[in-house]
């Protein structure tokens, strides 16, 4: 690049051989997080599920109480069809 345009383009933004530093008048803005609907939504729900039991202690204790009766019986047919629903046939 030759000199005389360099100074020319000095002398057009004002620089004069120093670094222009602009200032902004403006306030920076800070970072901003938003979080969609879907978002808080999935995050209620996560907390409503670590928040409840593991155990549903209705049922568990319905069938405590069947067992202890003697009147809790179980189709061994209807727990092989179980077995096999869970872990496919066996050739």
């Amino acid at each position: 690049m030759r000199i005389d345009a360099l100074n020319q383009v000095s002398r057009l933004y004002g620089m004069n051989g120093t670094t222009a530093v602009k200032k902004s008048s403006k306030v920076a803005e800070s970072d901003k997080l938003e979080i969609s609907t879907f978002g808080k939504d999935l995050q209620v729900a996560k907390q409503a599920v670590a928040a409840s039991s593991d155990v549903r202690t209705d049922k568990v204790n319905e069938y405590k109480n069947l067992i202890q009766q003697g009147k809790y019986e179980v189709s061994s047919e209807a727990f092989a069809d179980k077995l096999l629903e869970e872990f496919g046939e066996v050739s």
